[in-house]
Order: structure tokens, then sequence, then C-alpha cells
């Protein structure tokens, strides 16, 4: 599994660069796992966080590159974060599980899925039963997540552009739709509809994010209409007004919050389409929902 890190195409970079000799990705990342935060996070989607938490993995490094990442502390190049192995990953799932958690939530993981899948093996061997979450910008091959199919039970990937000059403007990605749509498709097809526990907790399925952005109403609306008509009621949707500007001078355009009358229209157009899903409270539009990373709740380094 780890060859696969010797010619890296783990994401629609496909950079081919040698990981195992310590090259940089695309990502920003080697052959090491570098995470900057594992705990209970309860401002995921309710069925998701539940009472006690969303028992949430932040890994260091990215390969989209938003301009706009409110994860910046550990989605650039030089990333915080903290070396951990197979084995130390797989204490953490355990410690994150007997704290109550109501799932593992991998978030950004796709540059280290190999040694994910590594680590998911040791932990499930010592007791790891609780339901898989991988959270991803969407960006994702469709190789990779096949991959996965053996491991993940709830799918949770961004939605983010429909246009491909947004895409490129503010995630270097001009193709990201294309690829977008092809890793959500294979994404439900893994999942199927959303299912339940006894507890209203969702144990499988696909979760779509839409973050909305400022001036791109219109985007918005053709990223709904899409998910519509692809995935109906095969998928629940998350729409989120959180957008929190920081250091926007390069893109002034984006140096505001969303406001209220866009939300309320773009909620409108959602229950247009007959999607099922989430909204949002406004609460949620500040800094200080980005957690601190840390390194807080790493069970172990190199």
């Amino acid at each position: 599994m780890i060859n696969l890190l010797s010619a890296c195409r783990l994401c629609p970079r496909a950079c081919e660069v040698d990981r195992t000799n310590g090259v940089l990705g695309f990502c920003g990342a080697d052959d090491h796992v570098y995470a900057a935060r594992a705990a209970l996070h309860m401002w995921e989607e309710p069925p998701l966080s539940g009472e006690k938490g969303s028992g949430t993995v932040f890994f260091s490094h990215c390969s989209l590159g938003c301009v706009y990442c409110q994860n910046r502390a550990v989605s650039r190049r030089k990333a915080a974060g903290k070396p951990l192995s197979r084995h130390a990953l797989a204490d953490t799932f355990l410690s994150l599980q007997k704290q109550g958690a109501h799932n593992i939530n991998l978030v950004t993981g796709a540059h280290y899925v190999p040694q994910i899948i590594e680590a998911l093996d040791l932990a499930k061997q010592l007791g790891l039963t609780i339901p898989i979450v991988y959270n991803s910008s969407g960006y994702e091959c469709v190789e990779t997540l096949r991959l996965l199919e053996p491991y993940v039970d709830i799918y949770l990937p961004d939605y983010k552009y429909y246009s491909s000059y947004y895409a490129a403007r503010y995630s270097n990605a001009p193709d990201y739709r294309e690829i977008a749509v092809n890793a959500i498709t294979e994404m439900v097809r893994q999942s199927g509809a959303p299912q339940y526990g006894a507890d209203g907790m969702l144990t499988r399925g696909t979760i779509v994010r839409h973050l909305m952005l400022p001036g791109l109403a219109g985007d918005t609306a053709q990223v709904l209409r899409d998910i519509a008509l692809r995935f109906g009621q095969n998928v629940l949707v998350s729409l989120m007004q959180q957008y929190t500007p920081f250091d926007m001078q390069r893109f002034p355009e984006l140096d505001r919050t969303i406001t209220a009358e866009e939300y309320q229209e773009a909620c409108s157009l959602f229950s247009q389409f007959g999607l099922a899903g989430f909204f949002q409270d406004g609460g949620a539009i500040s800094e200080s929902f980005i957690p601190a990373f840390d390194g807080t709740g790493l069970e172990g380094v190199f």
C-alpha cells in the first residue's frame, strides 16, 4: 500500500513525486503522516456530532489550496502538525472512541490514505467499532476512494463550485466541478442512501457540504440544482454560511461575510429543489469556531 507514495497519484494533482524519498508532493506531504488535532467536535452536522461529539482528526496539508481556507494553519505547504506513526494514529482513533465519540472523522486525509488504511486495520484489530467519516474537499480521485470502500461508512465531501472560473481563481483547480461530481458519485455508490441508528445518528450515507462565498449566489444556485438533479434523496446537503474573511487584500470581493438575505435566498432554493439536509445558524460565522491546531489529543509521535 505504501508503494502508492513512490510515484504519488493519490489526488487529482497527480504530481507523481516519490514521497518515500522525502520529496514533498503538491499537497506538501512526504511519506510521514502529520496531524494537528484530534478531539471531540460538537459543530458538525447534528447526526454526526450528536450529544457526545464527532471524533475529528485534523490532518496537515491539502491538495486543493483554497485562498479562503479556514483551516489554513494546517492546510498550507508549511503546515502545523505532529508526525504520527501508524500505531500512534490507531491509538488516536481508539482514544476518541473511548472518550465517547459517535464516529471517527478523518478531515482532509486524501494524501494519507495508504497510512490511514493501515492505521484503521490496526485499530479495528484492537476494538475500533464506531463509524468512519471521510471529510473531504471533494477534490478526490475515484481510484483512491475505491481503496476506502471497505473502511468508510459516511462520506462528507464539499461541492464548492459549479464555475470553472471561480474554481481556478479561488482554489487553483479549474477542473474542480468535474472531479468533485465524479468523486461524489463514487461516494454515493459506496455509501448508499442515508441510514440512521436507533439513537438518530447517521451510520451510513453521504452529506454534501456547500460553503457559500460572497457574491457567488448564482454559483450556489447551480450547485444546489446539480446536486438535486444528480443525487436527489440519496444524499443529505449541508448549506453553510460560516465563511469568515481573513487577509483578503488580493481578493477584495471576498472580504465580507454572507448576508442574511443571501443565505435566506439560498435556503429557499434548497427547499424548491426538494433537497434534504441542514441549514446553519448565523452564529457559526466566527473564527472562534476554528479549533486550536496545537496537537491536542494526538496519542504519539515518531
